[in-house]
């Protein structure tokens, strides 16, 4: 049921959002100079690398010129950025992802192949054991992860050390409690945070 949900609310949003993605593929080119996605491989179920797909947000190459992980108001950032990323628009074209088997609408989020590589062993069998997905519990909860880590003296540490753990903890419980009906909830509070933001 969960890969048939996952189907029908992709392929009908990507269809219904086409005038949307339209709009904001312009607004990117204009902002600033670079292709309109963002790529990057990303560990997918079973440990398997897939290529995330996103709205681009930064300036072309900022992804090697900082951190991996966005802090405060990062300087990479183009203007139009600032928006899609406040109302995580940026995220959409995951449907193409979800559409394609690679993620699901309600899983944990795909790390990058950095970060998965210090899961402990035992966690990341869990983690990995299922699709990620564009939303879940630890994206409500670090909705303003870049404003929380631009208090850290040291972000990059302090993701590691205190907000990673936390994630894993809280991906660990979905995998092991994650049903249909708790994926609608998920879903209708997600859209909530973002409506409150």
């Amino acid at each position: 049921m969960k890969r048939t949900f996952d189907v029908i609310v992709a392929l009908s949003s990507l269809l219904l959002l086409a005038p949307v993605f339209l709009a904001i593929a312009i607004w990117v080119r204009l902002d600033s100079h670079g292709p309109v996605f963002f790529r990057q491989e990303r560990v997918g179920r079973n440990g398997r690398s897939f290529r995330i797909c996103k709205f681009r947000t930064m300036h072309v190459q900022s992804e090697r010129a900082g951190p991996q992980i966005t802090i405060g108001q990062d300087v990479r950032i183009t203007q139009a950025g600032k928006t899609l990323r406040a109302y995580k628009v940026d995220e959409l074209p995951q449907l193409w992802n979800v559409l394609c088997g690679n993620m699901s609408l309600v899983g944990p989020r795909p790390e990058v192949p950095d970060y998965v590589a210090i899961y402990p062993p035992e966690i990341r069998d869990r983690v990995l054991s299922v699709r990620p997905g564009i939303t879940d519990p630890a994206s409500i909860e670090f909705f303003d992860e870049a404003a929380l880590l631009a208090n850290a003296d040291d972000p990059e540490r302090h993701y590691r050390q205190v907000v990673l753990p936390r994630k894993l903890s809280v991906y660990c419980s979905y995998v092991d409690n994650h049903g249909f009906v708790s994926d609608l909830h998920i879903l209708i509070n997600t859209i909530f945070r973002i409506a409150r933001h």
